[in-house]
């Protein structure tokens, strides 16, 4: 069983919904189910399905225009999901192949991470003992030959790249490389292997007590890059660990019951599902846990959802971790996958999880519910700034073995609220960060000066580099918006953030992603939180009742 939360658009019922069954149905029985037979017609209702099926026929041979049946099928499809539930949905075929690489954690490519910067495949770094890495490229390489073909221009994008660079395991491909300081075009001839698609960004020790692990989602592997980050970390002397599920939009259930698992004892309800169909279901730790001792502070946010709120909210029901942030997105149900002949597939919602204490999480949905506009609501109401815009209902209460209150009905709550800075509102610094302007930044900033860079260790780059004004307005200058000089208060107000972010994307391309995270939580909120709350004697305060502390927003 999978549960895998989708935040995308999904397509609004552009047919009345009768029309979208009649599609679906006359293509499963007509066309493409074959002998997989995944939708059986029931007994009583042949009759129906023939005319259906007499219908798409008609509906084909017979319309004003040409119909394009596949895409009406496919926005049928999605149609008809979309009207049952917020979080059933649909999968093209390409979808699914995408899908499945980042399920599975890895796929098959000559392992570089590149951009397109002046219409040129730049590599921004080969990943470390991968097929690039072990041929000889280098970072800073411009790509300008993939197969002997020339690949530069304005047609050139991140699609066609992936396209000509990704392949089955073991076959070959060459490429044609520009280095600064050549003469001669370099050729590589490249084996694909392959690429691991890592859920675990970050792991190190914060202090000499203290760990820090990010987990991005949870796919085939997460469990194990988690025991290997975890034990690595508890050989190196960890005895308190900050769990960071921020932005994390879930994945496979099973992965996160197994991560949970580890911080319990044997024989306790790590989730409940139940569904009409699916029937009742408790998965229980099946051991000891291997960190069941250990002092936990697990971070959540409003993009925090299903099976990351699974883990916060088992281990908050049963006392084992201080929860800090803000109260996370609210998604408690169940998807079964169910894949098509064509290799497209559906997933449909089959049941409910329930935390242990009993709480489903689900927030409202439905047709006078504007479910996708969620967050920006909450940010309306006030809700990521004041803990006191929250509101739960007393029947959606809820009481932990040590009697501390937690609510069901709409995300997890966190024993410690953290406002989000207001610097977060900001639209231009939100353009910014989502438009690669940074990341192309800093590549041509660190091939500029890669003499004076290479002389910084780790710990001194983090220490000593400072961002500088005259940074800041390089940046700016590189947006199409030229917000320079239209929006210099705003720019003023963001431009402590901008610094921050030019420092954390350097340190990842000079470092890799621990040190980017180094960066980051050294001014982050909720982190800091977790360090003040890990870094006291005692319980965590687990035995005081719900609320620890209030925060007051930062302005």
């Amino acid at each position: 069983m999978s549960e895998i939360p989708s935040n995308r658009n999904r397509p609004t019922a552009a047919q009345p919904l009768i029309f979208a069954l009649l599609l679906i149905v006359g293509m499963f029985i007509g066309t493409n189910l074959g002998d997989r037979n995944l939708l059986k017609v029931k007994s009583g209702v042949e009759e129906n399905a023939n005319k259906l099926v007499s219908l798409i026929d008609f509906i084909e041979d017979n319309y004003v225009d040409s119909v394009n049946k596949q895409k009406l099928i496919n926005d049928a499809i999605a149609s008809v999901l979309g009207n049952l539930d917020p979080h059933s949905y649909y999968l093209t075929s390409e979808e699914m192949t995408r899908e499945r690489e980042r399920m599975k954690g890895e796929f098959g490519g000559v392992g570089i991470e590149f951009l397109i910067l002046r219409d040129s495949l730049m590599v921004v770094k080969p990943i470390a003992g991968g097929p690039s890495e072990r041929a000889g490229i280098l970072a800073g390489d411009r790509i300008v030959t993939i197969n002997d073909e020339s690949v530069s221009g304005k047609a050139l994008n991140s699609e066609l790249a992936q396209k000509l660079l990704k392949g089955n395991r073991g076959t070959r491909v060459k490429v044609g490389v520009y280095r600064p300081g050549s003469k001669d075009t370099l050729l590589f001839e490249i084996e694909r292997g392959n690429i691991p698609i890592e859920s675990l960004n970050a792991s190190f020790m914060v202090n000499d007590s203290i760990g820090y692990i990010k987990l991005e989602r949870f796919a085939e592997r997460t469990y194990d890059e988690f025991m290997e980050a975890a034990v690595a970390l508890e050989d190196s002397g960890c005895m308190k660990l900050v769990l960071d599920l921020r932005a994390n939009g879930g994945g496979l259930l099973g992965q996160a019951a197994m991560i949970t698992e580890e911080f319990l004892p044997q024989n306790l309800t790590i989730v409940k599902t139940s569904g009409l169909h699916s029937g009742s279901d408790d998965i229980k730790s099946s051991k000891n846990g291997r960190f069941k001792d250990m002092d936990l502070a697990v971070l959540i946010d409003q993009n925090s959802a299903s099976a990351s709120e699974i883990v916060a909210g088992a281990l908050q029901d049963w006392d084992r971790s201080i929860t800090i942030g803000r109260r996370s997105f609210g998604k408690g149900l169940v998807q079964h996958e169910m894949e098509m002949a064509d290799n497209s597939a559906l997933r449909l919602t089959v049941a409910r999880y329930y935390t242990p204490t009993g709480r489903c999480i689900q927030r409202p949905y439905g047709d006078s519910v504007a479910y996708e506009n969620d967050i920006h609501e909450r940010m309306i109401r006030g809700e990521l700034i004041s803990e006191d815009s929250v509101n739960f209902p007393d029947s959606l209460k809820f009481i932990t073995p040590k009697g501390r209150i937690v609510y069901g009905g709409g995300g997890i709550m966190p024993d410690v609220f953290v406002p989000l800075d207001s610097i977060y509102f900001s639209g231009l610094l939100s353009d910014i960060a989502y438009s690669g302007i940074i990341r192309d930044y800093c590549f041509e900033y660190i091939e500029l000066n890669k003499s004076s860079l290479n002389k910084y260790s780790e710990s001194q780059f983090i220490r000593r580099f400072q961002v500088s004004d005259m940074m800041v307005r390089k940046l700016l200058e590189k947006s199409e918006k030229k917000v320079l000089n239209k929006q210099q208060r705003v720019v003023q107000r963001i431009t402590p953030q901008l610094k921050r972010r030019i420092k954390a994307q350097m340190a990842r391309n000079l470092f890799g992603e621990n040190s980017m995270y180094k960066v980051l939580l050294e001014e982050d909120a909720d982190f800091e939180q977790a360090m003040q709350l890990l870094s006291k004697p005692g319980d965590l305060g687990l035995e005081k009742g719900n609320k620890i502390t209030k925060n007051k927003a930062r302005k």
